[in-house]
């Protein structure tokens, strides 16, 4: 069994969620951002989301969109985040690490060349936000020659006839954005979603885990009731914002934070 399908069975005989959590690689310099990784990792984050530092990153809100910036002005690049994996891989050996990312990041640098960087750096699976998985193929080669998983989304506005479509590109879990626009923190969960798991469900035997919006332990209980997994990132990007000027606070911070959130995933 891969990484990625061991913290997901790890998390049902818990009977919880599993909690994925995500940061900008590089965030906001290279070292302060594996002293938050390091924090996550060491309180209780099941899967490591890690998004790409990308200059139009189409999908995010301010909060993935300003941590994206930070990361480039601090000099993270395309070879520095394969280091920063190697550096997480070689720390948490178990841990299952997938990037957040766009298709031009992949595509500039030869898909098949990217897939087999990433695999060697310790990546297990991939979620390119632009790229539909009926203009996959390329990709979905790559990685199942690799040994690469891929993660493909669905949305509020995904029609069912499209599921079983992007189900059968899918390899490692399903990512199902709760909220219709762009990343970020908010005050409730979306009303629909154990309808929407439901209805995904009739389609894979995958993992679905359910992102966009969540940022309060509360809300990750309450999607953990019908999810296998829970991703939560602007409340936690906003960790690192909130601490630019006093870097050495980051890691203590986002283990406070983690911590708070991860207590949520228990179902009752």
């Amino acid at each position: 069994m891969d990484r990625i399908a061991q913290a997901f069975a790890r998390a049902q005989a818990q009977n919880r969620a599993a909690f994925v959590a995500y940061l900008c690689a590089g965030d906001p310099d290279f070292d302060s951002s594996l002293e938050a990784c390091r924090a996550l990792l060491r309180n209780g984050v099941d899967v490591l989301e890690l998004g790409v530092p990308f200059s139009d990153p189409l999908a995010d809100g301010l909060t993935n969109q300003l941590a994206a910036q930070r990361a480039l002005e601090g000099g993270m690049t395309a070879e520095r985040v394969f280091a920063f994996v190697a550096e997480l891989r070689s720390e948490f050996p178990e841990t299952p690490i997938v990037f957040y990312t766009y298709y031009n990041l992949v595509f500039s640098n030869g898909v098949d060349a990217y897939v087999k960087r990433a695999k060697e750096a310790g990546l297990d699976g991939l979620l390119t936000l632009d790229l539909p998985p009926e203009e996959a193929d390329e990709l979905s080669a790559a990685c199942q020659a690799h040994g690469l998983k891929t993660v493909f989304i669905v949305a509020p506005t995904t029609p069912e006839a499209r599921l079983p479509t992007i189900a059968a590109a899918t390899t490692g879990f399903i990512y199902y954005v709760s909220r219709e626009g762009v990343t970020g923190e908010r005050d409730s969960v979306a009303a629909n979603v154990p309808d929407a798991i439901a209805t995904i469900k009739r389609h894979t035997e995958l993992p679905v885990v359910v992102g966009f919006g969540i940022s309060r332990r509360e809300h990750v209980h309450e999607v953990a009731a019908h999810a296998d997994g829970v991703v939560v990132g602007s409340a936690l990007v906003n960790v690192i914002r909130d601490r630019v000027d006093a870097r050495a606070e980051i890691g203590p911070a986002m283990a406070a934070k983690v911590s708070d959130l991860v207590a949520g995933v228990g179902r009752d």
